[in-house]
């Protein structure tokens, strides 16, 4: 730390100790230019002189009150300017007593705003300099007159431009920490919509496969005895959908892994292209599926694409788990203007729980998927039986302040 920085440091810390320094400083230049006379003949010169008692009765008083000029401003002022007032109409010769209203001027300008210096300022010179002009000893047009009225200019002056230097370096100082704060919660923002995807991915991966290895090996458990090719050929699902089970977790978390980690998955995120391959592996476990696709071919955003087959993915592992072992599912993609429409509908008996009431996070992850892409989500139980799952997505992303169709 530099000596400057550490002079700083202690006024800060002992604010009254420093003006205490200055008002001496302060004393000891104006009592030194109380023994000195100037003389304006063919050359300038100087002479010395014996002040008045008033004028250094005058100088003290002056000098003390700056001691307070932090703590009360105005009152320092009002102060110093009487003892100037009374000295430049008192004093022949005249003692330098209005350079403690200079400085007292000067705190109150670099502790205001602007326009109580312009006022205070220039009623400030207008009563030193009048009543040195008016009724002082000196004429009118004397040097000493004008350099009142100068000085005081001065101290107004330099207090604005210190007060807005001050202001302008608090601003930056706010603009930099508001900018700090705003990237911070930017990034925390960030982390969480990231943990919230890791989540709804997880539980689309773990609750989809899990349910079909539950379904099969179900079956391979009741078949066992009696038809054992039933049997392997359960096991076999049950090992198809475990391997793509960890597959897929592999690759999501692959996503978490810092650099210089083992290289993660390059196979592509899932999407409707694999909408076969996914009903399969349901029809495989025993599940009535008829699927109808009417999307022309459109090529989907890959956050589209890989909602509509988490939708998708979610809804029939529902199906799979709470209509019944008799429930037929309906798939439906349809494009529909600048939308993707998928509708999924069961006829389940409604035996067991209804999807999402027994607290999973499903429909959850469903609503937050259709959600983060603006569109919309409708889910409920249908007329007559059985559950229905509609979702409306945009075909192209939109940004967050861009209107909606």
């Amino acid at each position: 730390m530099s000596t400057l920085q550490r002079v700083k440091c202690q006024a800060k810390a002992h604010p009254l100790a420093m003006d205490a320094v200055l008002a001496a400083g302060v004393l000891v230049c104006m009592v030194a230019g109380s023994f000195v006379e100037p003389r304006h003949r063919d050359s300038v010169s100087w002479a010395l002189r014996t002040p008045d008692l008033l004028s250094l009765v005058l100088i003290t008083l002056g000098a003390a009150a700056l001691v307070f000029r932090r703590r009360a401003p105005m009152t320092v002022l009002c102060l110093t300017g009487t003892v100037s007032v009374i000295e430049s109409v008192t004093g022949d010769p005249r003692a330098p007593v209005a350079m403690s209203a200079v400085i007292a001027l000067y705190t109150v300008a670099s502790t205001t705003d602007r326009p109580t210096t312009w006022r205070v300022g220039l009623l400030t010179m207008t009563v030193l300099t009048g009543s040195a002009m008016a009724a002082g000893s000196l004429p009118w047009y004397a040097q000493e007159n004008l350099a009142i009225f100068a000085w005081t200019g001065i101290g107004a002056t330099a207090g604005d431009a210190v007060r807005s230097r001050r202001a302008f370096v608090q601003a930056i100082r706010e603009r930099a920490e508001r900018a700090e704060r705003t990237r911070e919660e930017e990034a925390r923002r960030r982390v969480a919509e990231e943990r919230l995807r890791i989540a709804r991915d997880l539980h689309d991966v773990v609750a989809h496969h899990i349910a079909l290895v539950n379904v099969q090996a179900g079956v391979a458990a009741h078949v066992m005895d009696k038809r054992p090719d039933q049997a392997k050929e359960a096991l076999a699902h049950v090992r198809e959908a475990s391997r793509s089970a960890l597959n897929e977790l592999r690759a999501t978390v692959g996503l978490l892994r810092q650099s210089g980690d083992p290289e993660a998955p390059t196979e592509p995120a899932p999407g409707l292209d694999r909408l076969d391959e996914l009903t399969g592996t349901f029809r495989n476990a025993g599940l009535h599926i008829e699927v109808a696709r009417a999307d022309h071919d459109t090529t989907l955003p890959a956050a589209v694409d890989l909602a509509a087959y988490r939708i998708i993915q979610e809804a029939l592992t529902n199906v799979q788990k709470h209509a019944g072992p008799q429930a037929k599912a309906e798939v439906s993609v349809v494009r529909v203007g600048p939308h993707i429409e998928i509708t999924v509908l069961d006829d389940g008996s409604g035996q067991d729980d209804e999807p999402g009431s027994g607290g999973g996070h499903g429909l959850l992850g469903m609503r937050e998927r259709v959600s983060a892409l603006r569109g919309t989500l409708t889910t409920g139980p249908r007329y007559g039986g059985g559950f229905r799952v509609h979702a409306i997505l945009p075909v192209k992303n939109r940004t967050p302040g861009e209107d909606p169709a």
